[in-house]
């Protein structure tokens, strides 16, 4: 169980009875929500419902809409993952898809004759939302002859100055101990690849693979590539010594809005940051700052779980991947260092009657449309190989990371999210995965070794919305079966009993995967 006193008593709360809140431990409270508090009885039944099954004959109830009364009709096309939540009002499917429109809207650089559609720039990855979540589904690295688009890395250098940031004073007060990291003061956060006219791009990513070969039971052999990152033409001076590079690619969009409506409590309850348990599993939660709230909250989103919130993550990819400022980020140069002067000085989209370069109309209608795309049916819920596959995932111990389901809290003002029983797969925490998915570049509490449990629904569409079957934070598995065999540390005693296992079972757990 866990140790803290805090994550103790978050459980102790799931099943309605008191306990003790130590006065240091971290107060995480869900400060977007509208929450109705849940009665006793109320958090009895959630703790029975949500609790892991061990009947594997037969689909569990209501498994089959992984997304409660939010999901949507099965799609055969590469729209699958574009529909409005089904329990959407008719007058708020308007806001759906206006959002929409912003989302694929592709900004220009100014100054324009189109006011509502200038400010790209003048460091960007790319034009638009919907150019790096393709199909609001994932990205993918780029070829051989591709700029920008669907992933980029993630920049950073270790801390020498004195000050501190208010997650880092926060921290400290708590006695949790982190890594403390920069933007690079001259690249930033990020390696912008693209630019406006007049102004030069930063460098260019180069990913080469090296292959080495896995046997598993049965005979069976596969290759697992490694990426090896490098940025060609630096344009703005040498590269530190001690830089670090972290890939990110853009990950699908289905579900933020019910994730976003878990209470932070139930998410806390599963974390065991000091494997008190002795099962291997040592999940911790990351706490973000919330610029919104300037506040401490729960880290819900991004490959490190950094962001709090959908409205957060949006911002922050509005300024860093496309340099649109916005209400959370005024900066009109978006990613521009200060050494990076010509880029500051540049012509930027400010200065008419929106504010910042999209307002807060704009920044709300993407936000409430990220929140509302739709999850998918499952696929073969029933089938006998199915529920192998489940009975396999769970008796591995897939389960403890991708825990299966939650329901979300009741809340006054977000109908579509209220009160959900959802099978997202994810708990949302942090896990060490080992040294060969490490990439060395620690964000908030994570380390250089952690990541986010990622969600699975809809995983198995991926090849129908996206036209690959590209996994993990930087696309390198090219199968589900790759991904899991890439799986190590907290994670490696799961990956070796798929091995080790008979085919016909990997089999069914590829299939059982496949179907969420």
């Amino acid at each position: 169980m866990p140790c803290s006193s805090k994550y103790l008593a978050a459980m102790a709360m799931l099943i309605g009875i008191a306990a003790p809140v130590a006065a240091d431990a971290p107060v995480l409270t869900d400060l977007h929500l509208s929450v109705v508090p849940r009665s006793q009885g109320e958090a009895k039944r959630i703790s029975a419902v949500t609790r892991l099954t061990d009947d594997f004959s037969a689909p569990e109830k209501f498994e089959a809409k992984p997304a409660g009364a939010a999901t949507v009709r099965l799609r055969d096309d590469a729209d699958a993952f574009s529909l409005p939540s089904e329990n959407i009002s008719f007058e708020r499917e308007l806001d759906f898809k206006v959002g929409n429109g912003l989302f694929r809207k592709l900004w220009v650089s100014s100054p324009s004759s189109t006011l509502a559609s200038d400010g790209l720039g003048p460091l960007y990855n790319s034009r638009g939302c919907q150019n790096c979540h393709l199909k609001d589904g994932r990205g993918h690295p780029p070829g051989p002859d591709e700029r920008g688009g669907s992933m980029f890395l993630r920049l950073s250098v270790p801390a020498d100055d004195a000050a501190t940031t208010e997650i880092e004073e926060y921290l400290a007060g708590l006695g949790r101990d982190m890594t403390r990291t920069r933007p690079d003061p001259v690249y930033g956060d990020q390696l912008q690849e693209l630019s406006v006219q007049g102004i030069s791009a930063e460098g260019r990513m180069r990913i080469d693979y090296t292959e080495t070969t896995v046997e598993l039971s049965g005979g069976e052999k596969v290759k697992l590539r490694k990426p090896i990152y490098a940025i060609d033409d630096p344009a703005y001076g040498p590269l530190r010594d001690d830089l670090m590079i972290s890939p990110r690619v853009a990950p699908q969009m289905i579900g933020l809005g019910l994730l976003e409506a878990v209470p932070s409590d139930d998410i806390l309850a599963l974390a065991d940051p000091d494997d008190a348990d002795g099962d291997g599993i040592s999940g911790q939660a990351q706490i973000a700052w919330s610029s919104r709230f300037d506040a401490p909250m729960l880290g819900r989103f991004g490959w490190k779980a950094g962001m709090p919130t959908i409205e957060e993550q949006s911002a922050s990819a509005f300024s860093g991947d496309l340099g649109i400022s916005n209400p959370l980020h005024p900066a009109a140069w978006g990613d521009c260092s200060e050494t990076q002067t010509t880029c500051r000085r540049a012509p930027h989209g400010d200065g008419d009657a929106r504010g910042t370069e999209i307002d807060t109309e704009g920044l709300d209608l993407v936000t409430f449309y990220s929140r509302n795309l739709g999850v998918p049916p499952r696929r073969d819920p029933g089938n006998r190989q199915v529920l192998r596959g489940k009975q396999v995932f769970y008796q591995t111990g897939c389960a403890n990371c991708h825990h299966p389901k939650f329901v979300t809290a009741r809340l006054t003002d977000r109908p579509e999210q209220s009160f959900q029983l959802i099978w997202p797969y994810t708990d949302m925490l942090l896990h060490d995965m080992g040294e060969g998915l490490a990439d060395n570049r620690p964000e908030g509490l994570a380390n250089g070794r952690e990541w986010r449990t990622a969600p699975l629904w809809g995983i198995g569409l991926t090849k129908q919305v996206n036209g690959h079957s590209l996994f993990l934070h930087d696309g390198r598995a090219r199968s589900l079966l790759e991904a899991i065999l890439w799986h190590g540390g907290e994670a490696r005693t799961a990956r070796d009993k798929v091995l080790r296992m008979p085919p016909e079972d990997r089999a069914a757990l590829i299939r059982f995967v496949e179907s969420l």
